[in-house]
Formats: structure tokens, C-alpha cells, sequence
């Protein structure tokens, strides 16, 4: 028998996709900062505008995604936020 709910399960699932998500955006736009900047967007430089702009509206879909995610799955499994 599992300890483990099927709720936890699909959330310990959804928080390690996201997470893997986040640290494929952080990390690799550092890592591609020299091919990003060869490209231009609005006269910046791209790797610079998506490290200075994109980035934040990536993480902030991120955080969406993952209320709307978690709403679903907490009203599927009939928990209590309260």
C-alpha cells in the first residue's frame, strides 16, 4: 500500500516540472547569453532584454500556472483550503 496520495503525488509532480522549468530559464539563459546577444530586440541586445524583462514574465507564468494547476487538482481531490 502507498503512503503516498494520488493528490501529493500529481503536486510533488507538478512543483519538480515547474521547478525544472524555472532552473532551464535561469540557468540557460546565462549559458546562451552570447548566442541571445547576437540577436537584437528593440535595439537591445536579446539575451539582455530576456535577462533584464522576459525572465520575470516567464516566472510569473510559472506562478499562474501553477495556481490555476493547483485549483484544479484541489477541487478534483475535494481538499480543504481553509
Amino acid at each position: 500500500m502507498s503512503l503516498v496520495s494520488p493528490y501529493w503525488r500529481k503536486t510533488r509532480r507538478l512543483t519538480g516540472w515547474l521547478l525544472l522549468v524555472w532552473v532551464v530559464l535561469t540557468f540557460g539563459v546565462s549559458w546562451f547569453a552570447r548566442e541571445l546577444n547576437e540577436l537584437y530586440f528593440f535595439g537591445f541586445p536579446f539575451g539582455f532584454y530576456f535577462a533584464a524583462q522576459g525572465i520575470l514574465l516567464c516566472y510569473l507564468g510559472i506562478i499562474v500556472y501553477y495556481s490555476r494547476r493547483m485549483h484544479e487538482l484541489d477541487a478534483r481531490h475535494e481538499v480543504d483550503e481553509g
